[in-house]
Formats: C-alpha cells, sequence, structure tokens
C-alpha cells in the first residue's frame, strides 16, 4: 500500500493526463465525419452500362468505446483523488519546537494550511519597523514607547547690531554697518518618541517564526508519510453513469 506522500506525487500527473484525454474524447464526438460510415453499390441498368467499383467509408469513432476509454481514465483520478482525501482525514502529526509539543494530533491539511500563514507571517515581522541604532532608547512607562534622554537646544533670535566705521566729524556723518548677532531667547529640551521595535526584539520574532516553519514543515512530512486509505470508487460512479 503506497503512502499519502506518494499518492500526492501521482495525482497531477494523473490528473493532467485524465483532462488530455478527456478533452481530446470531446474533440472527437464532435466531429461528424468521424461518426459516419457508408457503403455503396453500382449497378448499371444494362450490360452495356458503365461499370463502377463499390464505394465505402468506415465508422472510425464509436462513441460507447469512447464512453469506455473515458471511464477508464477517469476511474484511475477518481480514486486516486478519492484515496487522497480519505488519507487526509487520517493524516496527522504533532508540531514539535525545541523538544516541546506545540501542537498535537495536527491534520496534514491544516498543516498545509499553518505553513502558507507562516510565510506571510515571516515576510511580515521581516519587515517590522527597528528603532534608529543613532539613537540611545529606553522604554517609557507613561508614554507606553521608547523613548530618547531630554536634549537642550537653544532657540537664538537675529538682532541688528550697528557697527561705527567712521565717527561724525563736522563735515561728514558717521559711517555705520548694520549686522545680525545671534542671541539666546529661550531653550529647547526635546524627547524623541519611537512606536518602533528594538532591532534584537525583531530578530528574536524572526527566529521565532523561523522554528516553528521548520517543525510545520517536519510534521507535515511526517503526516504524509501515512499509509495510504485505499479507495476504488471510480467502478461504481461510472457503472452507474455510463451503464
Amino acid at each position: 500500500m503506497p503512502k499519502l506522500n506518494q499518492i500526492i506525487a501521482v495525482e497531477k500527473g494523473v490528473k493532467s493526463r485524465s483532462l488530455q484525454e478527456l478533452t481530446d474524447a470531446h474533440r472527437d464526438v464532435q466531429k461528424p465525419a468521424l461518426l459516419s460510415g457508408i457503403a455503396r453499390t453500382y449497378q448499371a441498368k444494362d450490360e452495356e452500362g458503365e461499370q463502377l467499383p463499390p464505394e465505402s467509408t468506415k465508422v472510425q469513432i464509436r462513441t460507447e468505446e469512447v464512453l469506455r476509454g473515458v471511464a477508464v481514465t477517469l476511474t484511475r483520478l477518481f480514486d486516486v483523488t478519492a484515496t487522497k482525501d480519505a488519507t487526509n482525514c487520517v493524516a496527522r502529526a504533532d508540531v514539535v519546537v525545541d523538544d516541546d509539543t506545540l501542537l498535537s494530533d495536527v491534520p496534514v491539511s491544516y498543516l498545509l494550511f499553518l505553513e502558507k500563514q507562516l510565510t506571510d507571517l515571516h515576510t511580515f515581522v521581516k519587515k517590522l519597523p527597528i528603532l534608529d541604532a543613532a539613537e540611545s532608547w529606553q522604554y517609557n512607562d507613561s508614554a507606553d514607547s521608547w523613548s530618547t534622554e531630554p536634549v537642550r537646544t537653544l532657540r537664538t533670535k537675529k538682532v541688528p547690531r550697528n557697527h561705527v566705521k567712521a565717527e561724525a566729524t563736522e563735515k561728514h556723518p558717521a559711517q555705520v554697518e548694520v549686522y545680525y548677532e545671534d542671541v539666546t531667547i529661550g531653550y529647547w529640551t526635546t524627547v524623541k518618541f519611537s512606536g518602533a521595535l528594538p532591532a534584537k526584539r525583531v530578530s528574536e520574532l524572526l527566529e521565532r517564526v523561523e522554528k516553528l516553519q521548520s517543525a510545520v514543515k517536519f510534521a507535515r512530512e511526517e503526516a504524509n508519510g501515512t499509509q495510504a486509505v485505499d479507495r476504488k470508487v471510480g467502478d461504481k460512479v461510472f457503472g452507474y453513469l455510463f451503464r
């Protein structure tokens, strides 16, 4: 008796071949010329008349034979699929991570679902936002987010100043040049906040996802090694349909 993974391995080929043969059969029975035959002989009106040879065309496609062929082809597909689905109902395995059983007696169909979901989760976790490494972050309970230490910076304002280049005389006014000076008028105290994650945290999450992915794949392979539950349904189905 084959195992589930062997049934799965042949199912695709059986399905493809069955579809092709059913398509060919459908095409053939739609050609009236292949289904038709004729036989005719010629007899002259009198002995002196022209003699012509008999003519005949054989029937090339017989619908009952086509039906028998379709039944044989689809019976194999029906049996393989029924065997796979029946075995899927009993194929189960445990998901074990670091020697601990995380999930017990999981059906193979659910293991396949988990594999797909974990692939999507891996992509999601890998793209999680990470805290800027150029800053020093501490968790701030009151803000429920990460924050930096306060940084104090100056707020300045440009104030015009006069620079006397030449003093006034009786004949000439003073020569004055205007320039601007930055004068401190206040102080900014800045604290940055972030809802991103430390790089270490993201790495830990990725490691967990990858461990579970490996465990689920291993469990799926184990479940696929289940002895196949043989099912023969094709003969019954086509024994009814085409009898």
